[in-house]
């Protein structure tokens, strides 16, 4: 089999930014990534960890370096994109500088020291945090907030909980006090390639114990606007008669609906296949820290509309007035405009099957109009 490589390189020393070169290379299926690597570096020099543990980022996915070529080609394609851990703190192709992710050890040094001065740390927690760095670079909320605590700290803390726990109480209120603590975690699951659920479930019990958590239906996503659009009912109609074929669309599925999957289906219209699509909101902790869901909707309505885009679907009300009501807030932290229309899936079906007046009666509440009609 053949795969179509572009390969990250950047040298601090000498470049101002990273560039990428092509490689044509002819694997076996069960050859893994690090022997990708390995054949490629026997073509051109470059510099990278040369170990079974260790994990790049293949076409926006952190992979273990042992993951088989047949297992890339089946998830990714053949024209794949290699990236290490972090592009912003990269030193020398993929060797990167790890300060920020050793230097959060700290936080939870009262816990893990050995001696009265605090300057020993007890060596086999210390490696267990470092077993945790691709959890740490893997977070998105990393992208947005480069001060955030990091989920590898919140894995130790859950095992030093699990280890001590007489020192629960302290090790939470650790957690919970720093500046981009836990309320800035957002979910590790579509990041991973093969992630363990397990992982999170760990995050998501802290949040629990924490109490910091609420479900979407308890959220608020339009503090600033007090109108309410009722947006029907799903009709389930099998037959169309508008496709939208010269339209170019994103769709946020939240829910898992064989009937609206129906209705996208037979439209004729280009879906965008976006990763931010695949990204948490962190829509749970909005009430605490709505700006953080602010900078992840922005960048996914921005990822949306620079793709070309002439809109974005949601398939529930919740949604619709997080991406719709909220355009200044988004606007704001982003520091760009974000024309993108939001459609209601309801509405998609009403405009789809002809119901166009009865489109209208909700299109008109729209912060943005979609003029689609």
């Amino acid at each position: 089999m053949k795969l179509e490589i572009s390969l990250f390189r950047f040298d601090c020393k000498s470049d101002y930014l990273p560039y990428y070169t092509k490689h044509f290379l002819n694997v076996e299926e069960n050859n893994t990534l690090l022997t990708v690597l390995n054949k490629l570096n026997s073509e051109a020099e470059f510099s990278f960890e040369n170990s079974p543990n260790s994990y790049f980022v293949v076409n926006g996915i952190y992979i273990n370096v042992m993951t088989t070529c047949k297992q890339i080609k089946d998830n990714f394609g053949s024209d794949i994109k290699i990236e290490p851990l972090s592009i912003r703190r990269a030193n020398k192709d993929f060797i990167i500088n790890e300060d920020d992710f050793t230097s959060k050890l700290s936080i939870l040094n009262k816990f893990i020291t050995t001696d009265l001065l605090a300057t020993h740390i007890d060596k086999k927690i210390e490696e267990l945090y470092l077993s945790y760095k691709i959890y740490f670079y893997a977070s998105n909320t990393l992208n947005i907030e480069h001060d955030y605590i990091g989920d590898a700290i919140l894995l130790l803390a859950s095992d030093l909980i699990e280890k001590f726990p007489q020192k629960e109480n302290e090790i939470l209120h650790t957690i919970k006090e720093c500046e981009c603590g836990i309320e800035f975690h957002t979910s590790l699951k579509n990041r991973i390639f093969n992630f363990e659920q397990s992982i999170e479930d760990k995050i998501i019990n802290l949040k629990n114990k924490l109490n910091i958590s609420k479900t979407i239906d308890k959220q608020n996503f339009k503090p600033s606007i007090s109108k309410t659009i009722n947006f029907g009912t799903f009709k389930k109609v099998q037959e169309i008669k508008y496709d939208f074929k010269d339209f170019s669309f994103a769709y946020l599925k939240t829910e898992d609906s064989l009937e609206k999957s129906n209705l996208i289906s037979k439209l004729k219209a280009k879906m965008l296949n976006l990763q931010s699509l695949n990204q948490d909101l962190a829509k749970d902790t909005f009430h605490l820290n709505p700006e953080l869901t602010y900078k992840l909707t922005s960048t996914l309505m921005l990822d949306a509309y620079d793709s070309g885009a002439d809109f974005i679907v949601v398939d529930n009300d919740q949604d619709f007035y997080l991406l719709d009501f909220n355009r200044k807030n988004m606007e704001s932290v982003i520091g760009r405009e974000i024309n993108l229309p939001v459609l209601h899936i309801n509405e998609l079906e009403n405009l789809a099957i002809g119901e166009h007046d009865l489109a209208k009666t909700t299109l008109k509440n729209h912060i943005l109009d979609p003029k689609i009609i």
